[in-house]
């Protein structure tokens, strides 16, 4: 037994884990299974890491130093030689106390924003996670915020996008919510936010929008504001039809809200059934005469180039460097002023009413916007006229049909033989002239003119500068319209802003901007290389260059000929001006309701637009009686404007 005993070995007892992971005696899957007291453990470490975390984060951010944080600067532009044209000043905020502001104003915002406000701790925690998962899937991490930290943001932190800057504004928030009354809040956030239309603030936003301080907004407009808060750039109604519906829904939405929450009553509620429509859009007296519309382009060219918002812009410290010359600028209002003071008599003829002009110069080598005129003053009359669609374009449209004709050709039958060889050949250096003086005979078909005038058959040369309507939409047919449309986009002009293709289409029923028109003239002016129009050579934010704002690419739109051509052509439309310029314009045959002229020399173009518009309504008047008898349906003003500007 005792032999047996020493020759027995003792059994090796396993070294016990600290945590049993994978499971030991446990096999397959259940081996990889946590327990529910693993499970307990791992929740409760992981809420007390979370918990340390924060408290570390909360005792290391403080508020930061309200004024110098919520300071705000002015935009600065200038002129094309370098000097100030105008500084938008500081930023539209009247700070006012929340006596100063209509109750119902107040209501509407809470229940838009942050139904809970006067309860909660100044927080959200379901904001905060959805930043957080915003983040991780590359989106934005904005939303769900509640109004203290709105206005934290507005007033402590930047405004960029992140969870760092998020999980600070969820932190100083709560330290805000302790150290200011709910008061103190609200009269904070509604002096710091944004309403668009350059306004800072509900008092701003009052008078910009309805023209009466905030203690007078009623329950209707004081539900449109708050819709404002939103994003203006989406709800503003003054900006387009999507924005003024938008908007409608958004203030039908916030009134309802009230009711839901027990801040209107549903009597009150029922008085409100009509939207109520906001003043137009209007400038400060320092954007008055032709700087607000200068600015206007300019704001519009950078936005749409860097990405900036109406938001940003807002909030100041831009230089802006424009391609605007200034004595361009002054020479243009005074021509436009004087020949309209001179030959326009409304209080004696009546066609001489709601008369409006417009008008821009661009520099055909690189496609700089050098001056434009668009209405009387800025601040009365917003609607910038050098950069508004709606204007039928008329005869001045034939020279786009004509550079297609010569571009691409005509079909074989309707040429001589002997004639289609030398019309396909321009790249050889063949002149175009061979179509531009041919006439369209009585059987239908292009013929080479002897040289004799015929009134009767002008040719497509003669056609261009006084009437031959009906020859420029059998062109237009022969040519083919969908390329005729073709070569006057890649001119310059918007694809947006042509007519459909009906038999007048060739003739002008497009309606393309003053500013397009200058640009599109412009290609011819360069040889057939087009340059789109641009205002801004460069933007500086804490004297660094903002990108995306290089001159546009060149491109070729018409053979060197084929412009030339062109060019010749439309010198018999400016003999009259007694200058060297190509000009194309409408006549008495157009009987569409708008004038125009553009002409151009080598270094620059020039396009004038007049017509007659009832402020408030979208339809252009007649322009039968414009200025006179004499005046061809006013059809004489655009080339004395012109004239008078150049001269």
């Amino acid at each position: 037994m005792g032999t047996h005993a020493q020759g027995k070995k003792p059994r090796r007892r396993g070294r016990r884990r600290i945590v049993d992971y994978p499971r030991a005696g446990r096999s397959g899957v259940r081996r990889w299974l946590p327990s529910w007291r693993q499970l307990l453990g791992a929740t409760g470490l992981f809420v007390t890491a979370v918990a340390v975390l924060f408290v570390c984060v909360y005792v290391s951010v403080d508020i930061p130093d309200e004024n110098a944080a919520a300071r705000r600067e002015a935009n600065v532009y200038y002129w094309s030689d370098g000097s100030q044209m105008v500084s938008t000043g500081e930023v539209n905020r009247q700070n006012v106390e929340l006596d100063q502001i209509a109750p119902s104003a107040v209501h509407a915002v809470i229940a838009a924003e942050n139904e809970t406000f006067y309860d909660d701790s100044g927080v959200s925690l379901k904001g905060l996670a959805r930043a957080a998962v915003n983040m991780a899937r590359g989106k934005e991490t904005q939303g769900g915020s509640t109004i203290t930290q709105q206005y934290v943001k507005n007033t402590y932190l930047s405004q960029d996008q992140t969870v760092t800057r998020k999980v600070k504004e969820f932190v100083i928030a709560l330290k805000v919510d302790r150290k200011k009354s709910k008061d103190e809040i609200l009269k904070g956030y509604l002096n710091t936010s944004w309403f668009g239309r350059g306004a800072n603030g509900i008092e701003a936003a009052a008078h910009a929008y309805y023209g009466i301080p905030a203690k007078k907004l009623n329950p209707s407009q004081g539900a449109m504001l708050a819709a404002m808060l939103k994003g203006a750039d989406l709800y503003d109604p003054a900006v387009g039809a999507a924005n003024h519906e938008r908007a409608r829904q958004r203030w039908a939405w916030i009134l309802d809200r009230q009711v839901r929450v027990g801040l209107m009553t549903k009597k009150e509620r029922a008085k409100y059934r009509t939207f109520p429509e906001p003043r137009s859009r209007s400038r400060s007296t320092s954007l008055g005469g032709q700087t607000g519309y200068l600015v206007d382009v300019a704001n519009r060219y950078l936005k749409q180039h860097t990405g900036l918002t109406d938001e940003e812009l807002a909030h100041g410290g831009y230089e802006i460097h424009t391609t605007f010359d200034r004595a361009r600028v002054g020479r243009l209002e005074r021509a436009v002023r004087r020949v309209t003071a001179r030959d326009l008599d409304p209080k004696k003829r009546p066609a001489d009413r709601y008369v409006q002009v417009g008008a821009a110069s661009v520099r055909p080598s690189d496609g700089a916007l050098v001056a434009l005129y668009g209405g009387p003053d800025a601040t009365e009359h917003f609607t910038n006229n050098a950069d508004t669609s709606g204007v039928p374009v008329g005869s001045a449209f034939k020279p786009f049909v004509l550079a297609a004709a010569l571009q691409h050709g005509v079909s074989a039958r309707d040429l001589p033989v002997s004639d289609v060889a030398s019309l396909r050949a321009p790249a050889a250096g063949v002149r175009q002239s061979v179509l531009a003086d041919s006439h369209y005979a009585s059987d239908g078909t292009l013929s080479r003119s002897d040289g004799a005038p015929d009134p009767d058959r002008p040719t497509l040369r003669e056609a261009l500068v006084s009437g031959g309507n009906a020859t420029y939409v059998r062109l237009g047919k022969d040519v083919g319209q969908d390329m005729v449309r073709r070569t006057a986009v890649a001119a310059g002009l918007l694809r947006q802003s042509m007519a459909p293709l009906e038999p007048t289409f060739s003739i002008g029923t497009s309606t393309p901007s003053a500013i397009r028109m200058a640009t599109a003239y412009g290609t011819f002016a360069n040889d057939g290389v087009q340059r789109d129009p641009y205002s801004v050579t460069k933007v500086l934010k804490d004297g660094e260059p903002l990108p995306g704002l290089e001159p546009p690419s060149s491109r070729r739109a018409l053979d060197p000929q084929v412009a030339q051509e062109v060019s010749d052509a439309l010198r018999s439309g400016g003999k009259h001006l007694g200058v060297d310029v190509a000009a194309g314009r409408t006549g008495d045959q157009d009987r569409l309701k708008s004038a125009w002229f553009t002409g151009f020399t080598k270094d620059l173009s020039t396009a004038v637009t007049l017509f007659r518009l009832r402020p408030g309504e979208p339809q252009l008047l007649p322009m039968s009686g414009v200025a006179g008898k004499k005046s061809e349906r006013g059809n004489v003003l655009p080339p004395r404007i012109w004239k008078e500007y150049v001269g």
